[in-house]
């Protein structure tokens, strides 16, 4: 059977896209394909751009996101040699609807903060008052 004829449907629990999903939609994997959107970085300027990411946590998703097909690992032959990564064309299409999603949040930004405000200045509505003792 060929890949245009399988059908995805990533709320199915044993669908090859929900791995993917998880790899696109982590903290670390939105940051790092918006991160992209720019253009292609050497590791430790995306590093910089993806500020409070660790370097493993930054390789072990870039190592992900470019088995996925999303990310290109290309190794510039120069003196001294470096490492780049870019966005393949399937990745710029995912990253730039993730740039929607972050722009649309940073967006909603002060009504999230007013509802946080809301919700915290609330009684705890899982905390039973005591009873005093008689």
């Amino acid at each position: 059977m060929s890949l245009e004829r399988l059908v995805f449907d990533v709320f199915a629990k044993n669908c090859t896209s929900r791995p993917v999903m998880e790899n696109v939609a982590g903290k670390w994997g939105i940051l790092t394909m918006a991160g992209l959107l720019a253009g292609t970085h050497r590791f430790n300027e995306l590093r910089r751009r993806v500020d409070g990411v660790s370097e493993k946590m930054l390789s072990q998703t870039l190592h992900a996101l470019e088995r996925d097909g999303l990310v290109v690992r290309e190794v510039v032959t120069a003196i001294p040699p470096r490492v780049e990564y870019s966005l393949t064309d399937p990745g710029r299409r995912i990253a730039v609807k993730l740039g929607e999603l972050i722009d649309l949040l940073e967006a909603e930004m002060p009504a999230i903060t007013a509802a946080q405000e809301r919700y915290d200045a609330r009684e705890d509505p899982a905390v039973v008052p005591q009873q005093p003792h008689p």
